[in-house]
């Protein structure tokens, strides 16, 4: 049987996103990113190309690892301006009907009670297409803007990303029991109280008392993405993600990185195939292989190299700024993205900073496929086989133009070959991915905190033993 290849589109509510420079090609509509109508108009063609789900990344705080300031991201409109990611989840909700709708939102910088309501509050006007996507954030400018005045270490980030969930799964799946809402007009009740439950937690760095807000949402917990690569972040993810997005440039490490994940998964007690990991890849696609270079070629002609190393020093926490372009990438331990350092000075060839700007001109720091439909078509499943990963985060090198291709000329040759789907399943987002109910299933933690008295009694039991000790 022919493996089955995934597609999500991999954008931000910002400029230029994974290509600075690229908005200044005439035919890219980054900049419209302020308008709804850009966002509405994407989703209707990544519906049509039956992709899973539109990825929205987004930051806290902005790049001022390179040279010590802002001065280029700012410049380059590298991931700023940038405005808030959820509030596209609605309008792409109306003018789509089954595309999935991942939102970025991190651990670090909203209080679990008040984001809580808000993502239900996505997930009821989506009808259940919502996923979000946890992340611990790796910006100091973040949060010193909140006045934590740095960021946390990074292996304590997950200390956090792992009490904030608890929080989530507590509200999302015990405040509410079902039938809670009856909306009996002739006795006039609306919610049998006895039905809606305090969750009465009290941890180590939140302490949320009482109710959810909202009533249970169709997926009640969103389907849940991350995109952890450390050895924190792959244990977060085999124990919590549905979705894994990676950015792996070379088949070798991303093929070690999908069976530690799944391995890791089976080991908490979760079927391993529960874990859908996608890698993040540009599609650079045109009639011929000879059209296809030639549009890369262009594409090459706008990319900065300042805004690429901006991206690389902000995710990396490395200045590379204070190199000379031939200089080598030398593994420094920083408080950012530690797999992304390892990823480049783990290879079997050094890389120069130059080669590092240039390959993060397009795209980020996935690998970019350039060719006719058969050739990408034969790239994809090529990698697909040899990795045992489930399906591609493609980013954009021009937008709509990068995706429009995808869907105008790769789709249908993956579809001729039987490795894409030509159709959607029904249902909420989580039903869409795995084909069974709209809500988490019994292997996840999450579906552990239904019986929320119950977990009030045994953490109560936890915080009695320690404070006997």
């Amino acid at each position: 049987m022919t493996r089955q290849i995934r597609f999500n589109a991999f954008d931000m509510n910002c400029v230029g996103h994974q290509s600075p420079g690229l908005w200044a090609h005439p035919r890219d509509r980054s900049w419209q990113y302020k308008d709804l109508e850009y966002w509405t108009d994407l989703a209707k063609t990544l519906e049509r190309g039956i992709f899973d789900g539109i990825f929205i990344a987004d930051v806290v705080g902005y790049y001022d690892v390179y040279k010590g300031s802002n001065w280029h991201a700012l410049h380059q409109a590298a991931q700023i301006p940038v405005n808030d990611p959820i509030q596209l989840a609605a309008p792409i909700a109306l003018a789509t009907e089954h595309l999935g709708i991942g939102i970025t939102a991190s651990t670090s910088f909203e209080h679990p009670y008040t984001f809580a309501r808000r993502l239900s509050t996505a997930d009821h006007h989506t009808k259940g297409r919502v996923g979000w996507n946890i992340v611990t954030s790796y910006l100091e400018s973040g949060a010193k803007n909140i006045g934590e005045g740095g960021l946390k270490r990074h292996d304590n980030r997950y200390e956090v990303a792992a009490e904030y969930v608890e929080v989530l799964y507590k509200l999302f799946e015990g405040s509410w029991e079902d039938g809670a809402v009856l909306r009996d007009r002739d006795r006039r009740v609306f919610t049998d109280p006895a039905k809606v439950h305090e969750i009465a937690h009290q941890g180590r760095h939140f302490t949320v008392p009482g109710y959810h807000l909202c009533e249970p949402s169709p997926q009640r917990t969103p389907v849940l993405y991350q995109a952890g690569a450390s050895g924190p972040g792959k244990a977060f993810a085999a124990g919590h993600a549905e979705c894994v997005f990676v950015a792996s440039p070379i088949k070798a490490t991303l093929k070690a990185y999908v069976a530690d994940v799944r391995a890791k998964a089976a080991a908490a007690g979760r079927d391993p195939r529960d874990v859908l990991v996608y890698n993040l890849t540009t599609v650079i696609v045109a009639e011929t292989d000879e059209k296809a270079q030639a549009k890369f070629e262009e594409y090459q002609r706008y990319t900065s190299y300042d805004g690429a190393l901006v991206f690389m020093s902000g995710w990396s926490g490395i200045d590379f700024g204070q190199y000379a372009p031939t200089d080598q990438i030398r593994k420094v331990e920083t408080n950012a993205i530690v797999s992304m350092v390892e990823n480049f000075t783990g290879s079997e060839k050094p890389w120069s900073i130059e080669e590092l700007a240039r390959w993060g001109g397009i795209g980020g720091l996935g690998p970019v496929f350039v060719g006719s439909p058969s050739t990408v078509a034969d790239i994809l499943q090529e990698w697909a086989e040899e990795t045992d990963v489930d399906g591609f985060n493609l980013a954009y090198a021009v937008t709509p133009e990068t995706f429009e291709d995808a869907v105008n000329l790769l789709v249908p040759e993956l579809q001729k070959r039987g490795a894409y789907p030509k159709a959607y399943r029904p249902g909420t987002l989580r039903e869409k991915l795995f084909g069974r109910g709209p809500l988490l299933p019994e292997t996840h933690p999450a579906h552990a905190y239904r019986d929320i008295e119950a977990v009030k009694a045994r953490d109560a039991a936890l915080r009695s033993a320690a404070a006997a000790e």
